[in-house]
């Protein structure tokens, strides 16, 4: 048996309060796609499983202000799915299309993906991208803190997934001029891990013509989901030209250190796709702001 015990909890207090209970040998569930593959292989173990989809709201995805909210429990179905989304943030819209297959979305959810912390999680390059924010609640209260905050190295978050919880993600909407992309390269379409994926948003000045700003996120170049900030610099106020471009391009290249794997490919080989995946999404993501 994977656990002794399973409990469904109506409210994130009740979830809170059983994990304190459990003292350390429970663990959240929501779609399990990743820990239900670890339990059975023996990487984790666990008394009891807490179950969290039934608390209400936690899987909801709306707009308060000029930021959306989305629910710690909703799925990358729901994601891919969400006109908001699509319309107002398509860099995790995009992001969230690339996540396993059709059956892996419908269950798994955006945040299992962050709590995972590997480099290259859609959901998490994509959330980077968007400057995002982590709702972490315990038995004192709730805060919200940099999602860029959460990674600690590959497979290590800094959520204590057995007595706190992300509740839920924010973020600004895109405005006027502004826009975002998110593009993938692995061996297949679904189901296998990238060899690079990128996210990138920028925001144009009312004409068109300028970079006012920029945010480049790559993975999996680094121990955590990684920000090119040296990219970012070179293109930021900016006139958008070929010069601009190339130069922030081959600034995420040189500060990447992607490495050779039997998984993923060649370093020369994914410095290649960095160069080829950012332009790209940068040329997509200025497209979409300037029309």
């Amino acid at each position: 048996m994977i656990c002794e015990e399973y409990i469904l909890a109506s409210t994130v207090e009740e979830a809170l309060a059983a994990l304190a209970s459990l003292r350390g040998e429970g663990r959240l569930i929501a779609g399990g796609t990743d820990l239900m593959l670890q339990l059975q292989r023996g990487e984790r173990s666990v008394r009891c499983l807490v179950d969290i989809t039934r608390i209400p709201g936690i899987d909801e995805i709306k707009l308060e202000d000029s930021y959306i909210i989305i629910g710690a429990a909703t799925t990358f179905a729901q994601i891919e799915r969400s006109s908001l989304i699509r319309q107002r943030a398509p860099v995790l819209a995009e992001a969230a299309s690339w996540v396993g297959s059709p059956q892996i979305r419908n269950v798994g959810t955006l945040a299992g993906n962050v709590v995972n912390a590997q480099p290259a999680a859609d959901g998490s390059i994509a959330l980077l991208t968007l400057d995002a924010e982590a709702e972490i609640a315990n038995l004192t209260g709730r805060q919200w803190v940099p999602v860029a905050s959460l990674f600690v190295s590959p497979g290590v978050s800094r959520v204590d997934a057995s007595a706190e919880m992300i509740t839920a993600f924010r973020f600004r909407a895109h405005g006027p001029r502004e826009s975002s992309a998110f593009e993938r390269q692995a061996r297949r379409k679904a189901l296998s891990l990238p060899i690079i994926n990128v996210g990138v948003r920028v925001l144009l000045n009312a004409e068109g013509t300028h970079v006012r700003d920029v945010r480049i996120c790559i993975g999996p170049v680094a121990p955590v989901p990684f920000r090119a900030q040296q990219a970012e610099a070179a293109l930021r106020n900016r006139a958008i030209d070929e010069d601009a471009i190339t130069e922030a391009v081959e600034a995420a290249v040189l500060e990447s250190k992607p490495r050779s794997s039997l998984l993923r490919a060649g370093k020369e080989y994914r410095r290649e796709l960095i160069r080829v995946l950012t332009r790209r999404a940068l040329l997509r993501a200025i497209a979409a702001a300037r029309g």
